[in-house]
């Protein structure tokens, strides 16, 4: 088991090494292996144990009746995947999550995890109160990706996400962390329509950029 990893992630922070072995003998956790392309979980299944990445990456898509793809995020080593759902139990799952590469996941069983065993140990409390921090900074960006998005044209769409950058970096001058393909998937937009857009706002003014930085030209 990869401690140090675990130690350095949001779910298992401010837990020391030793403690994490208690807490691990406590939760009885369980390690998959997954080659590239293969699903980690499907849409319509119920999910009792939230996932944590140990090696590798997953994708989590979407795919409707006529099989067109959405994807929605990436998890990467040391962050989690699946913590809403498997809190309700019975609630069935609305996407994929796909290995993009060869990696294994941690399960952990989400009863165990919210019932405090016997012996109350505060690493245990420690980790309830992570989790309620990571789901709690998804909510916050799930919230502030509705808002980005909820703009019907494209320039208003980027005119939200920008300005919310300079607000988050504290000035007009900022790096974001998307490339432009990126960037036009968050958004929900076409990359060539996206950047049309961003050349016409720059020659009226508003925008300067290169690269992921820009120059937002404020009053």
């Amino acid at each position: 088991m990869n401690y140090f990893l675990l130690g350095q992630s949001e779910l298992f922070a401010g837990i020391e090494a030793g403690e994490l072995e208690n807490l691990l003998d406590c939760l009885q956790p369980v390690k998959k292996a997954y080659q590239k392309g293969e699903y980690v979980c499907r849409a319509g299944e119920p999910l009792r144990h939230m996932g944590f990445v140990l090696r590798g990456s997953v994708n989590i898509e979407r795919n409707d009746a006529w099989g067109n793809q959405s994807l929605l995020g990436r998890v990467e080593a040391g962050e989690v995947f699946g913590e809403t759902y498997a809190c309700v139990p019975g609630e069935i799952l609305m996407v994929d999550v796909a290995a993009v590469e060869p990696c294994e996941i941690l399960f952990l069983d989400m009863g165990k995890l919210l019932n405090i065993c016997s012996s109350a140990c505060g690493f245990h409390n420690r980790l309830i109160q992570n989790l309620v921090r990571v789901m709690a900074a998804k909510n916050l960006s799930l919230s502030r990706k509705i808002n980005d998005t909820a703009p019907k044209s494209i320039r208003g769409r980027l005119l939200s996400y920008l300005s919310y950058q300079v607000v988050k970096q504290g000035g007009y001058k900022f790096e974001i962390p998307f490339n432009r393909q990126q960037l036009a998937d968050y958004l929900g937009v076409d990359r060539s329509a996206m950047s049309n857009e961003l050349s016409k706002m720059r020659r009226e003014g508003l925008v300067d950029y290169r690269r992921s930085w820009f120059w937002v030209k404020g009053e």
